[in-house]
C-alpha cells in the first residue's frame, strides 16, 4: 500500500485541525488561549526580573527558577502563537518546514523543561539534607553547569527522531491537534516509520523516566529528613521550601501521565489536545502565583519593586 502511495503527489504542507471546528467555540478557545498566553508571558517575565534584579535572590534556588520561568515563555510561545494565528488568519496550512521547526522546539523547552526539574529536586534535597553545605556545593559553578547538562539532554532527546524524520516521504497532510505533533505526522508518512516511532518512545520513556526517578529519590531522602527534625516548626518550615517545586512537579507529570493512560481509542485525540493545554497554558499561567504566594522571599522582593515603582513616579 505505501509503495503504491509513493507515486501520489508530494505533499509540501500539513492542515492543523486545530481544537474544535465550531467558529463561536474557536472564539472562546481564542480569547482563553491569548489572555492566558499574556499572562503568562508577564507572569514569568516578572520572576526572571525579580530575580536578576534582587540580590537576596542570587542563590541556587532562584538561579534555577529563572531558567524554568525563561523555560516556561518559550515552549508556551512554541506552541499558543502559531494556533492564535491560525484562529485568526483561517489559514489551517503550515509548511513541512515549519512544522519541523515548531516540533524541534517544543520539545527541546519540553524535554529540557523535565531535567530543570529534577536538577531543582536535587537542590531541594541540598538545601534540606546539607544545609551547612549547600553554598559550597551548589555553588555558581556547578549551577551553570547543571543548567547546560539540562539543554544538553533536551538537544539529544530531540535530534536523534527529529533527523530521521525529516527524510520521511509523507502521502497525508492532516494534523489532528492544534500543533505540530509527532504522532500524526508519523501516520502521515508514507514511508516505515517503525523504527522512529520507537526510538520516539524510548526517547519519551528515557526522559521521563530517568527525571521522575530522581525526584522521587530526592524527595524521599528529604521527607526522612524532615521527619527526623525535632520540631514542628521546623518541619513546616523545611516542607514550604519544597512545596512549590511539588505543585509544579504535580502538575507537570500529573499531565503528561493522563495523555497516555487513555480511556478509549476514541476518544484519545480529543483529550489529549485538551489536557495539553493544561502545561502550554495553564502551569505556565500558575508559576508567579505558585513561586511568589508561598515564597516570602519573592513576595518580600516583588514588594520592594512596587515600593520603588511608586517612589519614582512621585518623584518624576
Amino acid at each position: 500500500m505505501k509503495s503504491v502511495m509513493r507515486n501520489h503527489s508530494a505533499v509540501t504542507t500539513f492542515i492543523i485541525l486545530g481544537l474544535t471546528n465550531d467558529p463561536q467555540l474557536e472564539i472562546l478557545v481564542f480569547v482563553f488561549l491569548f489572555i492566558t498566553y499574556l499572562l503568562s508571558v508577564i507572569g514569568n517575565l516578572i520572576i526572571i526580573s525579580l530575580i536578576f534584579m534582587d540580590s537576596h535572590l542570587k542563590i541556587a534556588m532562584y538561579f534555577f527558577l529563572q531558567n524554568f520561568s525563561f523555560l516556561e515563555i518559550s515552549f508556551t510561545t512554541a506552541c499558543v502563537p502559531p494556533y492564535l494565528y491560525i484562529i485568526s488568519s483561517g489559514d489551517r496550512t503550515i509548511t513541512i518546514k515549519a512544522c519541523f521547526s515548531q516540533i524541534f522546539f517544543i520539545v527541546l523547552f519540553g524535554a529540557t523543561d523535565f531535567f530543570l526539574l529534577a536538577v531543582m529536586s536535587y537542590d531541594r534535597y541540598v538545601a534540606i539534607c546539607k544545609p551547612l553545605h549547600y553554598v559550597t556545593i551548589m555553588d555558581s559553578r556547578v549551577c551553570r553547569s547543571l543548567i547546560l547538562c539540562c539543554w544538553v539532554s533536551g538537544l539529544l532527546i530531540i535530534l536523534p527522531p527529529l533527523g530521521l524524520t525529516l527524510h520521511l516521504e509523507f502521502c497525508d497532510s492532516v494534523i489532528d491537534h492544534f500543533v505540530c505533533d509527532a504522532s500524526p505526522i508519523l501516520r502521515n508518512s508514507c514511508s516505515d516509520t517503525w523504527f522512529i516511532e520507537q526510538l520516539v518512545i524510548v526517547c519519551a520513556v528515557l526522559t521521563f523516566i530517568m527525571t521522575l526517578v530522581c525526584i522521587v529519590l530526592s524527595y524521599i531522602y528529604i521527607i526522612r529528613t524532615i521527619l527526623r527534625l525535632p520540631s514542628v516548626q521546623q518541619r513546616k518550615k523545611a516542607f514550604s521550601t519544597c512545596s512549590s517545586h511539588m505543585t509544579v512537579v504535580s502538575i507537570t507529570y500529573g499531565s503528561c501521565i493522563f495523555m497516555y493512560i487513555k480511556p478509549s481509542a476514541k476518544d484519545e485525540v480529543t483529550i489529549n489536545k485538551a489536557v495539553f493545554l493544561l502545561p502550554i497554558s495553564v502551569a505556565p499561567l500558575l508559576n508567579l502565583f505558585i513561586y511568589t504566594l508561598r515564597n516570602k522571599q519573592v513576595k518580600q522582593s516583588f514588594r520592594d519593586v512596587l515600593k520603588r515603582l511608586a517612589f519614582l513616579s512621585q518623584k518624576y
